[in-house]
């Protein structure tokens, strides 16, 4: 029996692993990508919308202060950021990491992949801002407090209230880790067995 479950959670690992490599070049939305500028500004890139339209925010922390700007455009009429999107935000990281200010003077954000698609691809600034760092920080931590305490306990783990062995979460780590994201609780208990 032990041999048949483990059989069986090679093979759904392995599906787990191709599905979630397929699923990484498709997905875009809602990525953060991590940089610094020349000037050693921190900053978050995050992406959202559809194919029709893309936003993407940059947000930085700079000595004391904090800026940020929105692009829109549509990249997905390049061919290249269809076929990976991840490389291409990669890449509007890599050259804002050229400049000293992740927003100024940036009207619009270029890449190598795409330099012949058409100019709706380009991701162009719509909005910008700047404002003290200790009022950014005043902001996030209020809305860190509006959110419901349903919530709050929905995102928590259940080993920290005590509702699970440690071979529990251990088990989920690994589901998460090796298995496709609908199998993960299939995937987990199968673990938890074999773990004894």
């Amino acid at each position: 029996m032990k041999s048949f479950a483990l059989l069986f959670l090679v093979v759904i690992c392995g599906m787990g692993a191709l599905g979630q490599k397929l699923k990484l070049k498709k997905r875009s939305n809602g990525e953060e990508i991590k940089f610094r500028t020349k000037t050693k500004d921190v900053c978050t890139i995050t992406t959202s919308g559809d194919d029709e339209e893309m936003k993407l925010r940059i947000e930085c922390k700079s000595q004391g202060l904090s800026y940020w700007c929105e692009f829109t455009g549509k990249p997905s009429v390049c061919r290249a950021f269809r076929n990976n999107p991840k490389i291409y935000w990669n890449q509007i990281a890599a050259e804002l990491r050229k400049v000293p200010h992740a927003c100024e003077s940036m009207e619009a954000l270029k890449t190598t992949m795409c330099q012949k698609a058409p100019p709706e691809a380009l991701m162009r600034q719509v909005a910008a801002g700047m404002e003290p760092e200790d009022l950014a920080n005043q902001e996030k931590s209020v809305q860190k407090a509006s959110i419901p305490m349903r919530e709050a306990g929905q995102n928590s783990d259940p080993a920290q209230h005590g509702q699970g062995s440690e071979n529990e979460t251990e088990a989920m780590k690994l589901a998460r880790e090796h298995c496709w994201e609908s199998l993960h609780g299939v995937c987990s208990y199968i673990i938890g067995i074999l773990r004894g």
